[in-house]
C-alpha cells in the first residue's frame, strides 16, 4: 500500500480531571528526523515515544507534540522568574506596540501558556495515566497514517497517469523513426552525389547500414517500456516503494536521455524533451512517497 510522506494526525483523551492532547506532523525526508516535545512530567517517557512512534513514522521530518491540561480546582503553581523572563523579552520586542490594557493582558495570558510557566504541584504520574498517553499518541498515529493512506492513493493515481503519458509519447516515436531511417539513407547519398565522385555502392550501402545501425534506438525503447510496467507493478503490489521507485525513475530518465541523443530527427526530440517534462514531475512526485 503506498502512503505519503505527509500527514497529520491528532488525538485527545479525557483521564481523570486531566485533558491529553498529542499531535503529530510529518513531511518528506530521506530519513527519519523525529522532534518530540512534552510537558515535563511525562518527559521520562520520551523514549517509549519515539520507539512507539517509529514504527508508524518509518522516514520523513516529523513533529509530536502533547499538551495536558488540569481541569480540576487543584492550585498551579507559577515560576515567577520564567515569568517575568518571558514577560520582559516579549514586552521589549513589541516596543511601543505593548501599550494598552487590552494588550497588557493578552500578554500576561500568552505568557502564563508558555511551557514551565504554570505547573500543578502533583508530578507523579500512575501507569493509568502512562497508558492513557500512549494510547492517545497512538490514536494520533492511526489517524496520521490514515491520512498518509488517503494521500498516497492520490499522488500514485497522478503517478501512474504521468507515467503512461511517457508510454504514450513513446508509442508516437514510431511513425518518425521509420521515416528518419529512409530520410538518413537519402541524405548520406545526396552528400556523396554531391561531391562528382565514383563510389563503390555496396561499400557506400554497408557504411549506411553501419551508420543507421549506430542510430537505432529500439532497445532503448523496449527498456523503457519494461521500466514503465515495473513502475506499475512496483507500486501496485509492494509497500513502502518510495525509494524503489525513485530507482526506476532514475532509469527511465537514463533511456529517454539515450533515446534523445539518438534521435536525429526534429520531432523525436520533441516528444524526448516532452518526455523528460513528465519524467521531472514524477521524480518531485516520488519524493513524497514513504
Amino acid at each position: 500500500m503506498v502512503k505519503s510522506m505527509t500527514g497529520f494526525g491528532k488525538a485527545e483523551t479525557v483521564f481523570g480531571e486531566k485533558r491529553i492532547v498529542a499531535e503529530v506532523r510529518s513531511l518528506n525526508g530521506k530519513q527519519l528526523d523525529l522532534s518530540v516535545k512534552l510537558p515535563s512530567i511525562y518527559r521520562s517517557f520520551e523514549y517509549d515515544v519515539r520507539t512507539r512512534a517509529a514504527k508508524t513514522l518509518q522516514r520523513g521530518k516529523s513533529d509530536i507534540y502533547v499538551s495536558v491540561e488540569n481541569q480540576s480546582d487543584a492550585v498551579a503553581d507559577i515560576n515567577e522568574t520564567l515569568f517575568r523572563n518571558y514577560y520582559r523579552k516579549i514586552k521589549s520586542l513589541m516596543g511601543d506596540n505593548a501599550d494598552g490594557p487590552e494588550l497588557e493582558a493578552a500578554l500576561m495570558t500568552a505568557v502564563l501558556r508558555l511551557p514551565e510557566v504554570v505547573s500543578v504541584e502533583d508530578r507523579t504520574v500512575s501507569e493509568e495515566e502512562r497508558e492513557a498517553l500512549m494510547g492517545t499518541i497512538d490514536s494520533a498515529l492511526s489517524k496520521l497514517d490514515a491520512f498518509r493512506i488517503q494521500e498516497g492513493e492520490t499522488l500514485i493515481g497522478d503517478l501512474l497517469r504521468r507515467v503512461d503519458i511517457i508510454r504514450d509519447y513513446e508509442a508516437q516515436v514510431v511513425p518518425y523513426e521509420l521515416a528518419r531511417v529512409d530520410a538518413i539513407r537519402n541524405r548520406i547519398r545526396e552528400n556523396v552525389a554531391s561531391l562528382g565522385m565514383a563510389v563503390d555502392e555496396n561499400r557506400l550501402e554497408q557504411e549506411i547500414v553501419f551508420y543507421v545501425e549506430k542510430l537505432d534506438i529500439t532497445e532503448e525503447k523496449v527498456r523503457l517500456e519494461n521500466h514503465c510496467r515495473y513502475f506499475h507493478e512496483v507500486a501496485r503490489e509492494e509497500d513502502n516503494v518510495g525509494r524503489k521507485l525513485g530507482f526506476i525513475a532514475q532509469e527511465m530518465g537514463r533511456e529517454i536521455n539515450t533515446l534523445g541523443s539518438k534521435a536525429n530527427d526534429s520531432e523525436i526530440q520533441k516528444l524526448v524533451v516532452k518526455m523528460k517534462d513528465e519524467l521531472e514531475k514524477i521524480k518531485e512526485q516520488v519524493l513524497n512517497i514513504l
